[in-house]
């Protein structure tokens, strides 16, 4: 895959699920930046990326690939490819496995600021929410049209399992 223009934390991600691959014995490929959010090049870059057959891809939370997941899954589901999502909806879809942050969480933070900044506090007196929740979802129907057979180890660590 291409990347028109990578920053620091997207050269982290890469180096480091690289060397994840490394210790696994696979590749897997970050889906993550395209020129610009259209179908055509959603396309162009799944195409290239599934040419390759990693072993996996690991799908970004960056908006521009969200506001497509609908096709994301269409391209999956026609090349057979293990996916690792960032949101459950991918995989209440149809997608293979999320670890995703807790989204209801984060919008009553979102929530909560935004009440505090209209009854007068400052932005910039307010402390920045990290997620500590995250789910990990797991769907046998897509492991079992994939080929895959999902190990017991880690059905157990599942959050929650569709079937």
């Amino acid at each position: 895959m291409r990347v028109v223009r990578e920053g620091p934390v997207t050269q982290q991600f890469r180096q480091q699920l690289n060397e994840l691959g490394q210790q696994l014995e696979i590749s897997a490929v970050p889906m993550m930046l395209l020129r610009e959010s259209t179908p055509a090049e959603l396309q162009r870059v799944f195409h290239e990326i599934a040419a390759d057959r990693p072993d996996a891809i690991v799908v970004s939370d960056i908006p521009k690939l969200s506001a497509h997941s609908h096709l994301i899954l269409e391209f999956v589901d026609r090349s057979r490819l293990p996916v690792m999502y960032p949101y459950r909806n991918y995989v209440e879809a149809g997608g293979l496995m999320a670890y995703a942050s807790d989204l209801p969480e984060l919008a009553r933070r979102l929530a909560d600021d935004v009440h505090q900044i209209l009854n007068g506090a400052k932005p910039g007196e307010i402390p920045i929410y990290q997620p500590t929740k995250f789910e990990f979802l797991v769907n046998l129907k897509a492991a079992k049209t994939l080929g895959l057979t999902v190990p017991p180890s880690i059905l157990a660590r599942a959050d929650e399992v569709i079937e």
